[in-house]
């Protein structure tokens, strides 16, 4: 398997080639030049309403429609009628939580994690308006010396599931701890778990948002029923796309569409008025920039080498937080400091201790520098920052600093350089 292109890769984002070191991917990556030509052209030679006979809305309207076989391509579906996009990952998840009203029961048990309150929320009030019961898969340290070096074991999401189980909503990848969960396992166990206790229907909604950039999606091999990612964090535009297994689309959800537009099993059920046009052509641009990036010219290839090249990326900076020196400072990371192909290079710490510091002034330190993009807070995931123990201030958070592939070693080595300065080490 061939290794990235850097210098190819670099090439790819305009951005990149001030010299300003984006360190805050997790919020949202830069942009390919091919999405960007992708919307330049749209809005300049095909922007008219999709659905119209004459040639250029012909153009348009297949523009869009290879948007949605672009979605397909990356989430593996089935079909590009399993798929659609919306505004952003969080509408998209509260539209089909609205969309699901009428097949949730008094009694019926959603199981969440503590994470982005994209994939909580909207269960959460779908629970309070049908009666249902709210359960939480929450994190374990790992660490007797860390209390913040959570993760989630999947027995203790197993010990959740019961009869009454309707859905189980988890995320692909944590924004705060950086941990990519194998999926694969997890739905596994929960569906062989449900069969068990003889629950009657049991769903899977995966949060990929911070799952996308890394590793490949496959939502088939999975075997779940809903997914989302954002675009804007996978070097596209700002929107959302969506997986909605063919049975959900027909058996779980009603239409909160037009009542006049016949949409019995098709995404557009929840996929309310027109998806921005431009920024689904503009998905049609991520896929070629991928496959440009390994000699394979396949996302396989593609992902894998990501995975590698991150790799590279986390040692340098998870050996300086984790050294000795730093530890007997305060610096603690959130979430687990091993080095392997379970760690995004998304990595959230904070300083505790006699000479604590607040994540707030961490970052201002990193702003005065000028030319690198860190930041703080709880990042949505504001259960998992306020139930954590020792307690943290929501509002504070940690420090994160998340990496992509176009990311270099030597602009690691410059953040730790800063970090130094910064612990007066």
């Amino acid at each position: 398997m061939g290794g990235l292109d850097i210098g190819k890769v670099r090439a790819s984002f305009p951005s990149l080639q001030s010299g300003y070191i984006y360190a805050d991917n997790a919020g949202g990556s830069q942009t390919a030049q091919q999405v960007i030509d992708h919307i330049v052209d749209y809005l300049s030679n095909t922007n008219v309403q999709l659905g119209a006979d004459y040639s250029v809305g012909v153009q348009s309207t297949k523009r869009v429609a290879d948007g949605s076989v672009a979605a397909a391509v990356l989430f593996n579906a089935g079909s590009s009628d399993e798929v659609g996009y919306g505004p952003s990952a969080t509408l998209v998840l509260e539209n089909i939580s609205r969309a699901m009203d009428n097949d949730i029961n008094t009694g019926d048990e959603f199981i969440i994690t503590e994470e982005h309150e994209a994939n909580n929320g909207p269960w959460k009030r779908l629970a309070q308006r049908r009666g249902a019961i709210v359960k939480y898969w929450k994190t374990v340290p790992t660490s007797e010396d860390n209390p913040y070096s959570l993760v989630y074991r999947t027995e203790d999401l197993l010990s959740l599931v019961s009869s009454k189980t309707r859905l189980v909503a988890i995320t692909g990848c944590s924004n705060i701890l950086g941990t990519l969960y194998p999926i694969d396992d997890i739905v596994k166990a929960v569906r062989q778990r449900a069969k068990e206790v003889d629950s009657p229907k049991v769903e899977v909604c995966v949060d990929c948002v911070a799952y996308a950039p890394h590793r490949r999606i496959d939502v088939q091999k999975w075997d779940i029923d809903y997914c989302v990612f954002s675009l804007y964090k996978v070097y596209g535009a700002h929107n959302a796309a969506f997986y909605i297994r063919t049975q959900a689309l027909t058996s779980s959800l009603g239409s909160i569409a037009h009542h006049f537009l016949a949409v019995d099993d098709v995404p557009k059920k929840i996929q309310c008025g027109g998806p921005g046009y431009e920024l689904v052509h503009a998905a049609s641009g991520v896929i070629p920039y991928l496959l440009s990036i390994t000699p394979e010219n396949s996302l396989e290839a593609s992902f894998g080498a990501i995975a590698q090249h991150e790799r590279l990326l986390v040692q340098p900076l998870l050996s300086f937080l984790t050294d000795k020196k730093q530890y007997d400072r305060g610096v603690r990371v959130v979430g687990k400091s091993k080095v392997d192909l379970s760690r995004a290079p998304t990595i959230s710490f904070v300083v505790v201790g006699q000479n604590a510091m607040k994540s707030k002034d961490v970052v201002a330190a990193f702003d005065k520098e000028g030319n690198i993009g860190i930041r703080y807070g709880h990042f949505y995931a504001y259960s998992l920052i306020a139930n954590a123990k020792p307690e943290l201030d929501p509002d504070d958070g940690v420090v994160r600093i998340s990496l992509v592939h176009y990311n270099t070693v030597e602009e690691v080595e410059r953040i730790v350089v800063v970090l130094k300065d910064i612990l007066g080490q």
